[in-house]
């Protein structure tokens, strides 16, 4: 009996010593601040109030996501902590916020934060403290700096690649056109109008007037009349939505009728076309990435189905025909990917590995054919769009996914 004993325990020390060995191979935990056995905590900043806050829409689908996700059994187990608080769309309330995220609540990282200036208000101290600022809501070109500003990415396309496209359809549909351009004197209206020189390369002679405006300025009126009196047959817009609306207002009182492209931050129906008035909104074109939660063409989509059963269960009171439910949704979609992809090694350097590691992509609210890649020399996530014209009362997709070839 005793000799049976004995080999049994020794049977139980070699398994013990075996599983001593592998043990650190099979669960070689790695965390950083903000990660755990049980949670992971993941900071974003919002403008909930202020001049910009039609977008807590996004925020808010963010959080409902989450809860979604953690209802279902967290990530690998662990449950996300998602800390979320306004800034009013004020760079220094932004670097106040950030830095009570990193070193009051000690997030893993930064995810979703809303736009450019606030954004870039905390860039450099994202970078220096190495957290990743990740899917920065802001179409800037500059978050695609993985050598300067390797823990800074974002993920809408961004208003240059958007600007190439529209660049590629002018040449391909109206090879002798002549461009006029109205842009915002800022950092947005600068960004879309170099992406169009670059996408119209030795073409750039086809814009004969650009003509910029501040946001400070009541109308804009005047320089329509200017950018008609140029002689141009197509007219682009650079505008935010006040603007956008004034400009389609103001031509169809001159009766000026350019082909008409609205930037997709200017492309909501209920935002633009409609108080600028939907008869003489028609046949104005933009690009887009997204499905369109008031279109019916998507309610036999499976991914839309599974948007639309998303609202009802964890955001009832979400509007699904706002473009920023959408585009939450997406963005968490992604973000989840992404810690999925890091496994047991929630470290910020992997967090960042993994995000520049997304390959084809397919959040269940892009449009079809638009994949979601990144590589460790290109952090932009999104690079293709489709265009669309406005018809009836809706935007109507035509052609086909077109990518910006940025670098690619």
């Amino acid at each position: 009996m005793t000799a049976v004993r004995l080999q049994v325990a020794s049977l139980w020390v070699a398994l013990a010593l075996c599983i001593a060995m592998t043990g650190p191979v099979l669960a070689q935990k790695k965390y950083d601040s903000g990660a755990s056995d049980t949670e992971i905590r993941i900071g974003n900043i919002m403008p909930y109030s202020g001049p910009a806050s039609a977008y807590a829409a996004i925020g808010k689908a963010e959080e409902a996501y989450f809860n979604k996700v953690n209802a279902e059994g967290g990530i690998n187990g662990r449950k996300i902590k998602f800390i979320s608080y306004d800034d009013a769309y004020s760079p220094p309330k932004t670097v106040e916020q950030a830095r009570k995220l990193v070193e009051s609540d000690g997030v893993l990282l930064i995810f979703g934060s809303l736009g450019t200036s606030t954004n870039s208000a905390i860039r450099k101290y994202m970078n220096e403290k190495k957290v990743p600022q990740l899917f920065v809501a802001s179409g800037a070109s500059k978050w695609n700096d993985p050598k300067q500003y390797p823990w800074t990415m974002g993920w809408q396309p961004s208003y240059a690649s958007e600007a190439r496209i529209y660049a590629k359809y002018i040449m391909k549909e109206k090879p002798d056109a002549k461009i006029s351009v109205l842009y915002q004197n800022d950092d947005f209206g600068k960004d879309y109008l170099k992406g169009l020189k670059d996408g119209l390369g030795a073409k750039a002679s086809m814009i004969v007037m650009e003509d910029g405006y501040d946001t400070s300025e009541p109308a804009i009126d005047e320089h329509v009349v200017k950018l008609k009196a140029s002689g141009a047959d197509v007219f682009i817009s650079i505008t935010t939505p006040k603007f956008a609306a004034q400009a389609i207002k103001k031509a169809a009182e001159i009766n000026w009728h350019p082909v008409h492209i609205i930037s997709n931050v200017s492309a909501s129906v209920g935002g633009v076309l409609e108080p600028a008035g939907i008869e003489i909104s028609q046949g104005v074109l933009s690009a887009t990435y997204t499905k369109d939660g008031s279109d019916p063409q998507w309610n036999a989509d499976d991914g839309m189905k599974k948007f639309y059963n998303f609202i009802a269960q964890y955001d009832p009171k979400a509007n699904k025909l706002d473009a920023g439910v959408v585009f939450g949704y997406a963005a968490s979609q992604t973000m989840v990917k992404v810690l999925q992809m890091c496994g047991d090694d929630l470290t910020r350097e992997n967090v960042m590995k993994q995000a520049a590691s997304l390959k084809d992509f397919e959040p269940d609210t892009l449009l079809p054919g638009i994949k979601i890649n990144t590589a460790p020399d290109n952090f932009a996530p999104i690079e293709q769009l489709q265009m669309m014209r406005f018809k009836g009362k809706k935007w109507e997709l035509f052609g086909d996914i077109i990518s910006s070839d940025h670098g690619h």
